[in-house]
């Protein structure tokens, strides 16, 4: 994760809420480079724990989705699909603190509908999450 992206998630970690400056400061160093990488989309996680039900602006939930998609999507290994060791990383994240929120579930939502492919495990996951 690059020096000014480091800043951003400090700062909206510092506040507990992420607004629509941060959101559009957040995307453009995200993709400064072109792609996500994992300490970017680990980051995205944080922030998101961090600021779950906190007044946040309503592009977060946006730009968490399509940023974690892209780096699971976008990769080398296995492009437009979720292989073993993707879904594996995901659920951790996603189950880390014992639930799964609305823009975990949007996530969900957009991968299930981008991916050419699904691992099993995620299938089953994503079944018994209701989603």
């Amino acid at each position: 994760m690059n020096a000014p992206v480091t800043d951003v998630v400090k700062a909206i970690l510092e506040d507990g809420v992420i607004d629509d400056a941060e959101v559009a400061q957040l995307r453009r160093r995200l993709y400064a480079d072109g792609k996500i990488d994992k300490e970017e989309a680990e980051a995205l996680f944080t922030i998101n724990d961090a600021v779950k039900g906190k007044a946040n602006s309503a592009d977060w939930g946006k730009l968490f989705a399509e940023a974690i998609c892209d780096y699971l999507l976008k990769d080398e290994s296995s492009p437009g699909e979720i292989d073993d060791d993707e879904a594996a990383w995901l659920i951790e994240k996603l189950e880390g603190d014992g639930e799964i929120d609305a823009n975990e579930k949007m996530l969900l939502i957009s991968l299930k509908e981008k991916a050419n492919k699904l691992s099993d495990d995620l299938l089953a996951k994503i079944k018994e999450w209701g989603v």
